[in-house]
């Protein structure tokens, strides 16, 4: 025996951390002389032999334990190509590379970026992947485990016994990788760390590309070398941006969306989603599709927003080829799809991220900045390089292997202070003394940076839900980079005027005027989304006041006009396009049975009208982030709780959009403008087909003589009770019809 008896029994106790050294072909001199000593360490081997195919020649290994610890010396002075040829206590033989004779699948130029947090492509060298090294097909795995003292890839393939999956580590860089000849795919997987408080814990692989269903939580090999057959080269060459097109984004669940009845309610897979959800998108005139976070997560209450698979659509609605189907039917039919995406916490199952190589890897070890009180999760160490890199690289690869256009990052205020749900004492300021968490803030300019010099036309979008200045300041004004913010104060204080008493409006009318004091401070999108119909705040419609569902669907027909008319690009919740009657239950269906009703109906046609309404007429979409395309018409008339107000366009076009927030119809309502002519009633949200008394202005109004609000002609239209209306100028006497 040439291995000692104490390296020997450190692989069959488990115990080794650098296999390599040990196992495969390396030189041996003896007695002066130069020979090969080749050792494997191999499952249910009775006999084990070296082959060496070129020399045609065969060498017998002896067998050092019965765990299957083999070795023999050659007396040869020079490597050789050889393959591993084993008997089973069957009398069966396999033929098939070592493991151990491979170099690492990452060059040291991959670790070197790694550790600096700066490989933007770190999904294609860490996790599991399909690919030829030496000519060879195998599977590489490679896991960050700085301090791990020990680390094996287990699996279906080796039965889930650390002994024959051992991995190095490579030098210093905290990365271990282990090369297995075999093409693995769809096989199950995990990590089976030795930790540095000599604990063993079996974990998932934090870059895996899936996984399998709960309650279990293996990762699963995926050929990500394989070419999906992408045709959305049309949309990805389109030209766009985002302060100028128009954006009106349909929030989606993709589990409760829609249900197919009769199968136990399951959800629709990707590939079915895919032509209902894109058709119903289309006819409604949404441009975009928000998915709540896909990533794969444990527990389906969470909606998603506890990943543990940073890189996984989740297997619920079906593979990541599926996916992929999805976003390029999407694209094929012109609707860009954007994610959630969560990089402010992540759960504390023990399977995944959290104490992960037995330290505190990913999140912070003092609780008082690495625990969130809220959610009962874990928070990233945004100043560790490597966990930047992580998830960076998480967001890139949605972006490069999935083709989304944009990310939503949820709960952007809890990264940016140190102090967010804290009481006094129970969080560490920071260097300055100061409650800003500086390496999130940093973190998350970094990167909006990455996303941009990677995916020019990408959009992030950020849900931050206080005054914190700049986010969407580009990072050299020492802004965070973000495209646009969720106008968290815009829809507080919209909802709470709505759910006043229409009697009692005139109390709360600033309230609807208060937003444009800060309009411009950011480039804002209005947002309806999911957490305004859940834990016990009332679906939409029910927020409305009013005696029956009349009542109730013309407040908010009201609501989505101002929504519609107001500056800034547009996101509505799935369900509040027609009035949904119940909160959001993430385990059933839309109630799309609803629709057979006038008033449910209605309020869809009026969301649908907007809609194109906003994509026709581009200049409100192009004027969203300008001052100069907003004025006020009326702002103070309180008492009647009417509010007015002006959208100009750069080359002369004017859109004047009244709201009467009481029941009471107002007849010959004086409103100063600023063109003389015709202004044409382009939508009234009490016309009949929706639901309305079908009272309006028989196709417009002109102008007359006479001061108003500071101009000197005004129109007098008649404004409907619980309506709004749209006025677009016309011109003169020689004008089309709308």
């Amino acid at each position: 025996m040439i291995i000692s008896q104490e390296e020997l029994l450190s692989f069959v106790w488990a115990k080794n951390s650098r296999p390599h050294d040990r196992l495969g072909m390396h030189r041996w001199v003896k007695n002066g002389k130069k020979r090969i000593v080749v050792r494997a360490f191999v499952q249910d081997a009775r006999r084990c032999f070296v082959i060496d195919e070129a020399a045609e020649k065969i060498y017998p290994m002896q067998k050092l334990d019965p765990s299957g610890f083999f070795e023999t010396s050659i007396g040869v002075p020079n490597f050789f190509k050889y393959q591993l040829r084993t008997e089973d206590f069957a009398g069966n033989f396999r033929t098939f590379e070592d493991p151990y004779a491979f170099p690492p699948a990452l060059s040291d130029y991959d670790q070197h970026l790694f550790n600096e947090g700066k490989h933007r492509k770190i999904y294609e060298k860490l996790g599991a992947h399909v690919l030829t090294l030496n000519g060879i097909g195998g599977t590489s795995f490679c896991v960050w485990a700085p301090n791990a003292r020990r680390v094996s890839v287990v699996g279906e393939f080796n039965r889930w016994d650390g002994r024959y999956g051992l991995m190095r580590m490579l030098g210093s860089s905290g990365l271990w990788e282990l090369f297995v000849p075999q093409n693995l795919v769809h096989c199950r997987y995990k990590y089976e760390i030795v930790g540095a408080d000599g604990t063993l814990r079996l974990k998932t692989d934090p870059h895996a590309y899936a996984f399998e269903c709960p309650p279990h939580n293996a990762s699963i090999v995926t050929d990500t070398s394989a070419n999906f057959p992408w045709n959305d080269q049309g949309w990805r060459e389109k030209t766009s941006d985002f302060r100028s097109d128009a954006l009106s984004i349909y929030e989606v669940h993709a589990e409760s969306w829609r249900k197919v009845v009769g199968e136990n309610n399951r959800a629709l897979s990707y590939r079915e989603l895919a032509p209902v959800l894109c058709d119903y998108v289309g006819e409604m005139g949404f441009t975009h599709i928000e998915l709540m976070p896909l990533m794969e997560h444990p527990f389906l209450g969470s909606w998603g927003y506890q990943v543990t698979g940073f890189f996984a659509p989740t297997h619920r609605c079906g593979t990541p080829d599926d996916f992929r189907y999805f976003v390029d039917y999407c694209h094929q039919r012109g609707i860009g799809i954007i994610l959630d995406w969560v990089p402010a916490h992540f759960p504390s199952d023990a399977f995944a991220l959290e104490y992960f190589d037995g330290t505190h890897l990913y999140e912070h070890a003092d609780p008082r900045q690495g625990t969130h009180r809220d959610w009962g999760t874990l928070i990233f160490n945004y100043g560790r390089n490597e966990v930047r890199n992580f998830l960076i690289g998480s967001a890139l690869h949605w972006f490069d292997q999935f083709h989304i256009d944009g990310i939503r990052i949820d709960a952007v205020a809890s990264m940016l202070y140190l102090d967010y749900s804290r009481q006094p004492g129970e969080w560490i300021p920071n260097r300055y003394g100061g409650h800003e968490n500086i390496e999130a803030i940093e973190f998350l300019r970094e990167l909006n940076d990455s996303i941009h010099e990677y995916f020019p036309k990408a959009i992030t979008i950020a849900e931050e839900s206080t005054a914190f200045g700049g986010v969407t300041r580009p990072t050299d004004c020492y802004g965070l980079g973000f495209d646009m913010k969720w106008n968290m104060g815009w829809m507080h204080d919209t909802l709470s005027y709505f759910s006043q008493p229409t009697i009692y409006r005139k109390f709360y009318h600033n309230r609807l005027t208060f937003g444009m004091l800060y309009q411009y401070s950011e480039r804002f999108m209005l947002a309806l989304s999911h957490d305004e119909v859940v834990h016990g705040k009332q679906s939409l419609i029910h927020k409305m006041p009013g005696g029956g569902m009349g009542e109730k669907a013309q407040n908010l027909r009201v609501l989505y006009g101002l929504m519609w008319g107001w500056p800034g690009k547009k996101l509505l919740f799935m369900g509040d396009e027609f009035g949904h009657s119940d909160e959001w239950d993430h385990g059933k269906s839309l109630d799309w049975h609803l629709l057979q009703y006038p008033d449910h109906a209605g309020v869809q046609r009026w969301v649908r009208d907007l809609n194109f309404f906003y994509q026709k007429e581009r200049f409100l979409s192009e004027s969203d982030f300008d001052p100069q395309g907003f004025s006020w018409a009326v702002v103070d008339d309180a008492d009647n709780s009417v509010v007015a107000f002006f959208r100009h366009g750069k080359n002369g076009e004017c859109l004047l959009v009244i709201c009467n927030l009481t029941p009471v119809t107002r007849r010959d309502y004086k409103i100063g403008v600023p063109r003389v002519g015709h202004w044409r009633e382009v939508l009234n949200g009490d016309a009949e087909c929706y639901g309305g008394t079908g009272t309006g202005n028989w196709g417009g109004c002109w102008t007359c003589c006479g001061v108003a609000h500071g101009y000197e002609h005004y129109i007098a239209p008649v404004i409907p009770g619980l309506s709004a209306l749209f006025f677009l100028f016309a011109g003169g006497e020689n004008h089309s019809s709308y």
